[in-house]
């Protein structure tokens, strides 16, 4: 449908060469834009998945980024401005997930969670955000979890990391919308990838019990909704939301 065309746009995903992420930056290429695939210590395997793409006829380019360091973020947008031009669509995908109970959480991987999920989305918007506003134009898309309304257990910090996400996408947005530029969550169920894999099968099967779905969902079933965020009509009336394709873990 012309209302989720991205022809023309560029997009850079973060964390785009694995998972959701991934499903996200093949459905934006499918649909015209041109992709930056942002991966982290995995530069030939974001490879081979992007010649699978251009293969395809899709327009995508891999860029290697550590979203937690200020100075590789910087080398990124600066990268992604000399060789592709403005960047229209920015989605933070980057994010990493860990199962500890609280009483052996340590701040070292209480930092290590923050610095990934949270700093980092800072750190690329950042990046990109100013140009945005000087366009009048610009999706941000922040991949965030139902379990930032949910909670549970051995997740304290990955559950904060999400929340404050959450808060940054509708903080943001008030800054953004009046210059056409759009900030926006997706808070997934629990979707079958390698992050959820990292679960024992004891968190996995409670999780399992309290879907009304009955199922898991799967990384395709949640990158439409990054489609219609990142859309110029469709999206265009989404300010500081938090969609939540979660298998009606959390109902809203």
């Amino acid at each position: 449908m012309e209302s989720f065309s991205l022809k023309g746009k560029t997009a850079v995903v973060t964390g785009g060469n694995t998972g959701i992420g991934f499903s996200i930056a093949k459905l934006f290429a499918a649909n015209g834009a041109r992709v930056v695939m942002c991966h982290f210590n995995d530069q030939e395997g974001a490879r081979e998945l992007a010649a699978q793409l251009v293969q395809q006829g899709a327009d995508v380019v891999t860029a290697e980024c550590d979203v937690t360091d200020e100075a590789s973020v910087q080398r990124l947008g600066e990268w992604a401005i000399h060789d592709l031009g403005p960047v229209d669509i920015l989605v933070n995908g980057a994010g990493i997930c860990s199962e500890v109970p609280f009483s052996q959480l340590s701040v070292k991987e209480w930092d290590r969670m923050m610095s990934v999920n949270l700093r980092g989305a800072f750190l690329v918007t950042r990046q990109f955000f100013d140009g945005m506003k000087e366009r009048r134009y610009g999706r941000i898309i922040n991949i965030a979890s139902q379990l930032a309304y949910k909670g549970t257990t051995d997740a304290a910090h990955y559950c904060a990391s999400k929340a404050g996400l959450v808060g940054f996408t509708r903080a943001l947005s008030y800054e953004g919308a009046p210059f056409g530029v759009t900030v926006n969550a997706i808070a997934p169920g629990p979707v079958e990838t390698a992050m959820l894999a990292g679960f024992t099968d004891e968190w996995r099967a409670m999780k399992f019990s309290q879907l009304p779905a009955g199922r898991f969902g799967k990384v395709d079933e949640i990158a439409p909704t990054a489609l219609l965020l990142a859309s110029e009509t469709g999206g265009a009336y989404f300010i500081g939301q938090t969609l939540s394709p979660n298998g009606g873990d959390v109902m809203l």
